[in-house]
């Protein structure tokens, strides 16, 4: 293992950021836009093509969902593809598969097809959750890996974003999302093919990106290593850093899935540590929280046709928190910033379970009203719930997943935090309308403890990696309030 010396003296090489670092964190990142442009777009089509199709609620829900299995199941194979391939034709894959999915969904001529093309897109968004934060993480220095890892997050929030624009845009002028657009095809089918278009420039730039580091040197390729840490990690002491990572590395000649294997509940406790922050992250509701966005709108005056604004506002608060992240992570650290932001959620998801508790549904609505002053403390509350969420659990999972991981586990073990992400993310989805079915309050409520649970498990468990160096990872062992100590 490193010395603490060592470790300190080339956690300082880099003392300034190299511009081509942010370029290929850039370049990674666009898996992130892709990541949320397909699982937003669909957002937009979802009641043209039920239309087109005839479905019922059951079948569309399914639709709406089935990426969802796609994406579980992309990023548990994406670690082991990654460690036997590399990183970049892993990120040239996920870029095929999501080209392919916006014509075949865009040209579907059924809803099961639309389902398979849905899944293979799912495949590309689950890799891409893996592979970005990884490699970012495996190229950038220490001392701005938070911020470099966090554009993950600005790339799936600007993701969303778009695709709820381009959705907007194509609608807007065809007249209609079932309307015929250009070349006498519907502007819901469009919607999907255009995310063809970042998808090319993701594959293009990929294939010019040079490959990890940390992955050539396991595969003992010290040349083009030399030249990675070099150029664009901005290393000056390439010998010392390279015999750190072969340290690092040495313990294991070939990677798997058995190497996650050990302690008393079956995996290491670092992995356990990264499946409950992926955990963690989606139980607070953050991809369900605004199914009654409109509601809360309408509750204080605004007609149901500014639903489409209440969306943008929310992407674009989503944007703004993210960068706040991005200004922050590197200063303040991890575990702080993930304790304010379960604080704040656990505060005002109880304020929204409070308000909506004096919800009042007139006979045959479905709406709910809520009288004043709880209109507005639950809205309020909404936006503070994004803002908390935006400014840290979101973007620093992926940060802290990039880097907590030993160098030997890392690709196979943050694949399986993120295949259990979506996992989550599937079961509280599915599990929204009948948690809502016995009130909105109970659903907040649920959401609410889930974010004070949070605090606790960040508190006693998670360790701080600011400023570490990944090959320090395999020092890690969490004691309590989630301090990091050296073997012994």
């Amino acid at each position: 293992m490193s010395t603490p010396d060592a470790a300190g003296a080339t956690a300082h090489h880099a003392t300034r950021l190299n511009p081509k670092v942010v370029g290929i964190s850039i370049a990674a990142a666009v898996g992130g836009f892709l990541f949320g442009f397909d699982t937003s777009v669909i957002n937009g089509a979802v009641n043209a093509l039920s239309e087109e199709f005839a479905l019922g609620s059951g079948l569309t829900g399914f639709a709406v969902s089935s990426a969802l299995i796609g994406c579980a199941v992309g990023a548990w194979f994406a670690g082991s593809l990654a460690n036997r391939h590399g990183r970049i034709p892993v990120m040239v894959i996920a870029a095929i598969l999501f080209f392919v999915s916006a014509f075949g969904s865009g040209l579907a001529f059924g809803v099961w097809d639309l389902i398979l093309w849905r899944v293979i897109g799912g495949l590309g968004v689950g890799a891409a959750s893996v592979i970005a934060p990884a490699y970012i993480a495996e190229v950038a220095p220490a001392k701005y890996r938070g911020r470099l890892g966090s554009l993950q997050q600005l790339a799936i929030v600007l993701g969303i974003f778009v695709a709820l624009l381009s959705n907007a845009l194509l609608a807007g002028v065809a007249g209609g999302a079932a309307e015929t657009l250009w070349f006498g095809v519907e502007a819901w089918r469009w919607m999907f093919m255009i995310e063809a278009v970042p998808a090319a420039v993701y594959g293009i730039m990929a294939l010019f990106l040079p490959e990890s580091p940390r992955y050539l040197i396991g595969r003992d390729d010290l040349d083009k290593a030399s030249k990675v840490l070099y150029e664009f990690t901005g290393e000056t002491d390439v010998n010392l850093k390279i015999t750190q990572i072969q340290h690092s590395l040495e313990r294991e000649s070939k990677e798997s899935l058995k190497d996650l294997l050990g302690g008393r509940f079956g995996l290491k406790p670092i992995v356990w540590i990264g499946i409950l922050l992926s955990l963690f992250q989606q139980l607070v509701g953050i991809n369900v929280i605004f199914y009654y966005s409109t509601t809360l709108w309408q509750s204080v005056g605004f007609d149901e046709s500014q639903a489409l604004l209440t969306s943008t506002i929310t992407s674009v608060m989503n944007i703004v928190a993210t960068i706040i992240a991005i200004l922050l992570v590197d200063r303040v650290g991890r575990r702080l910033m993930l304790l304010v932001g379960s604080a704040g959620m656990t505060v005002s998801l109880g304020m929204m379970a409070l308000a909506f508790s004096f919800g009042e549904t007139a006979a045959g609505a479905e709406s709910i009203t809520l009288p004043d002053p709880w209109a507005t403390v639950a809205l309020i509350s909404a936006n503070a719930f994004v803002m908390f969420f935006g400014t840290t659990w979101g973007p620093l999972v992926w940060v802290l997943l990039g880097e907590i991981f030993p160098n030997r586990i890392r690709a196979s073990a943050l694949a399986v935090a993120a295949a259990a992400q979506w996992a989550a993310n599937w079961a509280v989805s599915a599990s929204f309308p009948a948690l809502s079915g016995v009130g909105l309050t109970f659903a907040y409520g649920v959401y609410a403890v889930f974010a004070l649970l949070s605090f606790a498990f960040v508190f006693l468990r998670v360790p701080e990696t600011k400023d570490r160096e990944l090959e320090d990872m395999d020092d890690l062992q969490l004691g309590r309030h989630g301090q990091h100590a050296p073997e012994a």
